[in-house]
């Protein structure tokens, strides 16, 4: 079986596309009083770090972040490992009465979106959830959602994977397409 890989942004791609991000978040909520970034582990936080020192360099405001782990809230996560690995949720800040703006690498089936709505509502109840994604995978929707914000549209078949790499992880920013024939 033979593998291709499509490079679909480069590290110039991606930032542009954070900048563009940005600056959606803070026209469609009118500035950033009561707004707040949380990162979903792992490429999510990544992102929300870097949206807010955007904002922070265009608002001159400091965006809370907050980031979210929801491996025990998957409806999947007995099927994905034995012993999954629980990352750290840390949201210091108040969610009641705040606009939350969950950020993630990719928007693929759904799930994951869904449980870290299951996560943010036990944590407290928030003025409203918005998603923001770096990739919006087009095929593959198991559940009814949408992104608010989203820096590429992907529409890839069952045999293509998106992979996000992360200077902050993987020392490189890329995102690649990989085909299996």
């Amino acid at each position: 079986m033979a593998t291709t890989r499509t490079i679909l942004m480069n590290a110039v791609d991606i930032d542009r596309s954070l900048h563009r991000i940005a600056l959606q978040i803070m026209e469609m909520n009118r500035g950033v009083d009561k707004l707040a970034l949380v990162g979903i582990h792992t490429g999510g936080v990544f992102l929300a770090d870097r949206l807010q020192t955007i904002i922070r360099q265009q608002e001159q405001r400091e965006v809370p972040v907050g980031s979210l782990d929801i491996t025990l809230y998957r409806d999947d996560w007995t099927q994905i490992a034995q012993l999954p690995i629980v990352k750290t949720t840390d949201i210091p800040f108040a969610v009641e009465g705040w606009t939350i703006i969950l950020i993630d690498d990719v928007l693929y089936s759904g799930r994951t979106i869904r449980a870290a709505l299951d996560a943010i509502m036990d944590i407290g109840r928030p003025r409203s959830i918005e998603l923001g994604v770096l990739i919006n995978r087009k095929c593959g929707r198991e559940l009814p959602i949408q992104a608010n914000y989203g820096g590429m549209d992907v529409m890839e078949s069952r045999n293509e994977h998106v992979h996000v790499l992360l200077k902050e992880k993987f020392g490189c920013d890329e995102v690649i397409l990989e085909s299996h024939d």
